[in-house]
């Protein structure tokens, strides 16, 4: 585990092959999501300001949810529940944020981005006032899981779509994995290599994750690991 200062009031948690991070305002300070191998976020976040520490789930993958356990309630997209509650078997109170939601650190807004595709209810969060979208899982330069039920190739085209309309409005990306930071070019790149996964025109490597064949499609920039037997 590392913490990494960004600014005077944003760091970065890198812990293994996930990071989270801690945003600061005026008035409370935001963890957005809680790490996989460490089981004190809230705990490393008070020893970092003097605030009251609020959490946001991008969404609810097991390397996204390890410290939620020290929250009573936490923010995320309702689409998440079942993945929060049924597969993962996690305990706490969604307060729901969705499309437009805005969370106000005092002097720092915080703009919700629902982004459906990679999970159901997958969010990016807006840090208006520093132009800095934080993407959680669809934006990256790594490995985006995008095999089993909950996952879905459409949804997530659809949802890189959706992002080309936000692009003036921020000038950095931080994923939740891979190259830390990232630029806003990576979302017209993995558009047009979805696009052509969904097209046929890739070949998969045939690869098998905790029992499941799957196949991964390289589009130069990052990598989709698909479900073999729900071919798109």
């Amino acid at each position: 585990m590392e913490i990494i200062k960004i600014n005077e009031n944003t760091w970065r948690i890198e812990d293994g092959g996930v990071r989270f991070f801690l945003l600061a305002g005026d008035k409370k300070a935001l963890l957005i999501d809680s790490g996989m191998q460490i089981h004190n976020a809230k705990e490393i976040a008070e020893g970092l300001v003097n605030l009251p520490i609020e959490l946001l789930n991008t969404h609810a993958d097991r390397d996204h949810v390890g410290s939620n356990d020290e929250f009573d309630s936490f923010y995320m997209n309702p689409a998440e529940a079942s993945n929060y509650y049924n597969t993962n078997k996690m305990t706490g109170i969604i307060i729901p944020v969705t499309d437009g939601d805005i969370i106000d650190l005092g002097s720092r807004e915080l703009e919700i981005i629902t982004l459906p595709g990679h999970t159901p209810g997958s969010i990016a969060v807006l840090d208006k006032n520093n132009r800095v979208l934080i993407s959680g899982d669809p934006i990256q330069d790594g490995d985006i899981f995008m095999f089993g039920v909950q996952r879905e190739m459409h949804a997530y085209l659809l949802s890189l779509e959706k992002l080309e309309k936000y692009k003036e409005r921020f000038d950095t990306i931080y994923p939740s994995h891979g190259t830390f930071p990232i630029g806003p070019e990576f979302i017209d790149a993995l558009h047009k290599g979805a696009k052509r996964v969904l097209a046929g025109e890739i070949e998969g490597t045939d690869m098998e994750f905790h029992g499941t064949k799957i196949k991964r499609y390289d589009v130069g920039v990052a990598g989709f690991l698909c479900d073999c037997s729900r071919e798109q």
